[in-house]
């Protein structure tokens, strides 16, 4: 069998992979990003819900292809920048919430930011430091299923300098009170 022009055969252009970094909002919202990679510019188009080690596929964005073969795919493979306040694994988030002796202690309804927006988490009474709330479905959107769920670690904060009542009501607490938080129950 004979090539073409010159005995040389197309060859399809070699496929590409290149990173993608996304704040953790920029991932659970998706849009449109402009970037540039080796001096060209491409407009990607980001499926909301994205997760880390997931691949965008441009096609026919990589390798040029040879003897007027088709050019080969770039693949973005999305990376999560770290966040200060969000935590991600899977479709997951986790974040803290700092809670006064007294939410914790009497219960509360709190106010909490998330990628997507404020949520309240209901804080049952008893809750101590630790104790992971889940809002189901808050966690990151998946476009094919069911979204990752957002978990609330409590952390219980004291306030660092208490006034002189809030003092004389923390020492009164202790004197009535017969909860030993190091004794095994």
């Amino acid at each position: 069998m004979a090539g073409v022009a010159g005995g040389r055969w197309p060859v399809a252009g070699a496929d590409q992979e290149a990173e993608l970094v996304l704040s953790v909002e920029e991932a659970y919202r998706g849009g449109r990003r402009r970037i540039t990679l080796d001096g060209r510019s491409y407009e990607v188009n980001i499926p909301a819900g994205v997760v880390d080690g997931q691949r965008i596929r441009l096609a026919g964005q990589g390798g040029q292809g040879s003897e007027g073969a088709a050019a080969g795919d770039l693949y973005l493979v999305v990376r999560l920048a770290p966040h200060p306040r969000y935590r991600v694994e899977g479709r997951d988030i986790s974040v803290d919430l700092p809670l006064a002796p007294w939410e914790a202690a009497l219960g509360a309804s709190v106010a909490i930011d998330t990628p997507g927006g404020e949520a309240k988490v209901k804080v049952p009474p008893g809750t101590s430091t630790g104790r992971r709330l889940r809002l189901r479905g808050r966690g990151m959107p998946h476009p094919r299923g069911r979204p990752g769920d957002l978990y609330a670690e409590v952390k219980i904060m004291v306030p660092p300098q208490p006034t002189g009542e809030e003092r004389r009501l923390f020492e009164q607490l202790a004197s009535v009170s017969t909860f030993d938080p190091r004794r095994q129950r």
